[in-house]
């Protein structure tokens, strides 16, 4: 068995002709949607990660506004600037790019950005609306998981799904995505980790697994169960620069139903959901509801 390529490029490009309707009808009405982006110090998968957000921005006709600054800035002046954004009603939403400089205390950055501009999800507030089953801004990844799962015709309503990886990223908000009412939620739902017991055991018993925990080609075919859905999150980078996800695709896809490449599988996704986040914010700016 061979399995079928989900290919995210593809798909982001499917959510990108809805994105670019929506934009067009916000402009008319007087409204032009506009991320801010803080970017501190010169992180290689950060750089490329802004640039791929300012590009797709571009051609969304979404305005990105991307402040730069060195790695040895003082966090002061970058709260400044996070202060900056959250008054400013021209801006819908924005974000912080992970990760920041040693020097920097994360957390308390990511506490001073406003829930209601978090288009990132990753404030207390948003993972604390997922986690009661109302969610408002949700982490880009895990979004734009099920919302591949959904294109690509896998619902997994029923379905036992195994989370390799249990990070606030991406591993515990897919989860609780996955424990909601719906044909793209209502899962019975394992989350693994460094602890987990014969880790192989739990993932052949997955019909969709997500590799989340950034250890390079750390799942084998050995562990897939024949015809499963595999969702690989990992991006490592071995033998100089080559990129491979967490799963070791060569072995995996002669065994899988399904499965993402490493790139063009899940990346082109967390970007384009961010910027459909972006757009829900803006269209809230209107008075019509809560980010949907």
């Amino acid at each position: 068995m061979t399995a079928e390529l989900l290919n995210g490029k593809v798909i982001a490009e499917k959510i990108a002709e809805n994105l670019r309707g929506e934009v067009d009808q916000l402009r008319a009405q007087g409204v032009v949607p506009r991320l801010g982006v803080v970017l501190v110090g010169e992180d290689p998968g950060s750089v490329v990660y802004v640039r791929n957000k300012e590009n797709t921005g571009k051609k969304l006709n979404i305005e990105v506004d991307v402040r730069r600054f060195p790695a040895d800035e003082k966090q002061a002046v970058v709260m400044a600037v996070i202060d900056e954004f959250n008054r400013d009603p021209k801006l819908h939403g924005f974000i912080v790019q992970l990760p920041l400089p040693k020097s920097f205390d994360t957390e308390q950055v990511l506490l001073r950005i406003s829930p209601a501009k978090d288009v990132d999800g990753f404030h207390p507030v948003n993972l604390g609306r997922l986690l009661t089953g109302a969610p408002d801004f949700v982490p880009c990844t895990p979004l734009g998981i099920i919302e591949m799962l959904k294109i690509s015709g896998f619902k997994t309503q029923g379905r036992n799904v195994v989370i390799v990886g249990r990070s606030n990223i991406v591993g515990k908000p897919l989860a609780n995505l996955l424990l909601l009412k719906g044909e793209m939620a209502d899962a019975t739902v394992t989350v693994c980790h460094q602890k987990t017991v014969n880790l192989a055991s739990v993932t052949r018993q997955a019909d969709i697994l997500v590799a989340a925990m950034g250890r390079a080609k750390a799942i084998t075919a050995d562990m897939v169960k024949p015809g499963a859905v595999v969702i690989d999150v990992g991006i490592n980078r071995v033998e100089g620069n080559k990129l491979v996800g967490d799963v070791d695709f060569d072995g995996v896809k002669e065994v899988a139903g399904a499965i993402t490449p490493v790139p063009g599988g899940v990346g082109p996704l967390t970007v384009i959901m961010l910027l459909k986040n972006v757009v829900h914010a803006a269209r809230r700016s209107l008075g019509s509801g809560k980010v949907s």
